[in-house]
């Protein structure tokens, strides 16, 4: 069957008329806030978008296609199509390997500093705390997004403004993870209205909804456009396509197979419904439908004579200076805030929290002996046991409460990121809480373990305090874990992933800590010792304790580590800390290059 059978006599298109009005965003000015009008008459303009992946496999093949300004895109094909793809290259989120995006005429690539507070992208997993209700995670992104000296109160007008425009008002006050499905995909819409983009991407809004409900949205998508905004929306759903003012149509590997009105889309192929079309798409793999589609008058019409159309009457106006966005300190403290409440709001993460260092302190107090950390010389057997058992459940505790935190919000962090998020403000954020979480449930667990048992006479460094040596000790290793935990955490791709790495990293912490068996003269072993925070952590301890006396292995073994001074004590503690740091600044190194790309494959935010 040749291509030109698949094609019907074409009749001459009727342009579409696209309506706009006046949209308005936040500046601000000496100090105030101020409005200043903008158009939302962003054209959008495609030219010869490739994306290729390892191994030159083709993705995106030479797509090239006009989007008049506040209209509504509708994007279909087959899956694997390349529509996600397109959508990253068009947003500046994964640019395309060559070829240009404008926005009028500026290219989104090399000014996307400037554009980014001008696109809204709406992913298709949900990018919100669930834990929260509707109307909190949309204050929470006002807080992030507004730009330096939005009030409060003038904040939370927009947030109830874009909450009435979505018919979001029944439902402000419910956490999200109760809302239906359009609903949450509502609230995913909310956040990103917040700024009032002039061009919104949705990739499968519509997904996993029934047709009322794909309906409804698809109309709030139509409202959106023609109310001043360009929107694109990525979709399976070709059942309500011609509220769409254009319709583009990819083929396998990437490939424009039709760009024009929704109307005359199936009259082109000349087939009854879309799902034939993709049915001939898999069937006649072979055939040049990029090629065929170039050739056509509605190639001419709609692509080609739009794309000159466009350069001719671009606005060529200035991009404004990068809006001042809220500094890191202020996400910081808007991010801490955030982030207690969602720990606070999740009852499951609470109760694990809180029970954990109590279960672990009362078996460590059951399993200990009358003697406790103290004893006369060489006579102490089962010091160095309640030791590692503290080493134990130190490392648990801090890794457990880490290494799931970052990774669950992997999809929050990319979108906040592109938005301007500052990557160092949010690791803080994660240490601040975690690690107070870590400090915590440390003194629960060496109170509770060392209950009633005789401590040291004297600690190292603080000589009447050897409660508090050993105290801080356990803190700072439980801190150390929580530091490797998230580190683990930005590495790891999924949740379920992270979990073994728990088991592992406290099992290897354990048999480097020196405190289940000897590492001396076992060579790599006693090296790589070095790198694990257990390792120090169990020295300043054994140094608290006066492990070399009170031991009796230590008649034939001391262990330089274990002395009892102050400046032994001081460099193990040091060197936990540092360590900790250490796995921080590697967090944060990871984290800051995931988000938008660069062609030269660096992140596209700053800091």
């Amino acid at each position: 069957m040749s291509t030109q059978s698949l094609l019907m006599a074409e009749t001459e298109p009727t342009e579409t008329d696209l309506i706009g009005t006046e949209d308005s965003t936040f500046l601000p000015s000496d100090g105030e806030l101020r409005r200043f009008v903008d158009d939302g008459e962003f054209s959008i303009k495609a030219d010869d978008l490739v994306v290729r992946v390892a191994g030159g496999k083709v993705l995106l093949d030479r797509v090239t296609f006009p989007i008049p300004e506040k209209s509504l895109l509708g994007v279909i094909g087959p899956s694997g199509a390349g529509k996600s793809t397109l959508l990253g290259a068009l947003t500046g989120m994964r640019p395309a390997d060559s070829g240009t995006v404008h926005y009028d005429d500026k290219d989104v690539y090399r000014n996307y500093a400037k554009l980014r507070h001008s696109i809204g992208l709406v992913p298709q997993q949900n990018v919100l705390h669930t834990q929260l209700t509707a109307r909190r995670a949309l204050c929470y992104t006002a807080e992030l997004r507004c730009p330096a000296g939005t009030g409060a109160a003038e904040r939370e007008n927009r947030v109830d403004e874009v909450i009435r425009e979505l018919d979001l008002t029944k439902h402000a006050q419910t956490r999200a993870e109760r809302l239906s499905g359009g609903q949450l995909k509502r609230v995913n819409c909310a956040q990103e209205l917040l700024t009032k983009p002039s061009v919104l991407f949705l990739d499968e809004p519509t997904s996993g909804l029934d047709p009322n409900l794909d309906k409804q949205i698809m109309e709030q998508m139509r409202d959106l456009a023609h109310d001043g905004r360009t929107v694109i929306v990525v979709t399976h759903s070709v059942a309500h396509l011609d509220m769409c003012d254009r319709l583009l149509v990819l083929s396998h590997g990437g490939k424009l197979a039709f760009y024009g009105p929704p109307s005359e889309g199936l009259a082109y192929f000349g087939l009854p419904g879309w799902a034939e079309v993709f049915e001939a798409f898999e069937r006649y793999p072979d055939c040049d439908w990029a090629g065929e589609f170039k050739a056509s008058p509605t190639y001419a019409r709609y692509v080609a004579g739009q794309q000159h159309e466009a350069a001719a009457k671009s606005s060529h106006r200035q991009l404004p200076e990068a809006l001042p966005w809220c500094g890191a300190l202020r996400q910081l403290s808007t991010l801490t805030r955030r982030y207690v409440r969602v720990i606070a709001a999740d009852r499951g993460y609470l109760l694990f929290t809180g029970l954990l260092p109590i279960i672990l302190g009362v078996l460590i107090r059951l399993s200990g002996t009358i003697q406790g950390l103290a004893g006369l010389p060489r006579a102490n057997q089962n010091a160095q046991q309640t030791l590692l058992l503290l080493i134990i459940c130190a490392c648990l505790s801090g890794a457990a409460s880490s290494v799931r935190e970052l990774v669950k919000e992997r999809g929050i962090y990319i979108r906040e990121r592109a938005a301007g998020l500052s990557c160092g403000a949010y690791v803080c954020s994660k240490l601040l809480v975690l690690g107070v979480i870590a400090v915590v449930q440390s003194f629960v667990l060496v109170l509770l373990g060392l209950a009633g048992r005789p401590l040291p006479p004297t600690g190292s460094l603080l000589t009447r305090l050897p409660l508090g040596e050993l105290l801080l000790a356990v803190a700072a290793l439980a801190v150390a874990s929580m530091c490797l935990g998230l580190l683990v955490s930005s590495l790891v791709s999924t949740s379920e992933k992270a979990m073994p790495f728990l088991v592992l990293l406290t099992m290897i912490q354990v048999i480097l800590s020196g405190g289940m068996l000897s590492l001396s003269g076992k060579a790599g072993l006693k090296q790589l010792a070095l790198l694990a925070p257990a390792h120090w952590g169990f020295g300043a301890l054994a140094s608290t304790c006066n492990l070399n006396v009170i031991s009796p292995s230590a008649a034939n073994l001391t262990h330089p580590l274990w002395n009892h001074t102050a400046s032994t004590w001081l460099r193990d503690m040091s060197l936990t800390i540092a360590l900790a740091a250490i796995c921080a600044l590697l967090t944060w190194i990871r984290l800051r290059r995931t988000g938008p790309r660069t062609r030269n494959g660096l992140s596209a935010s700053s800091s």
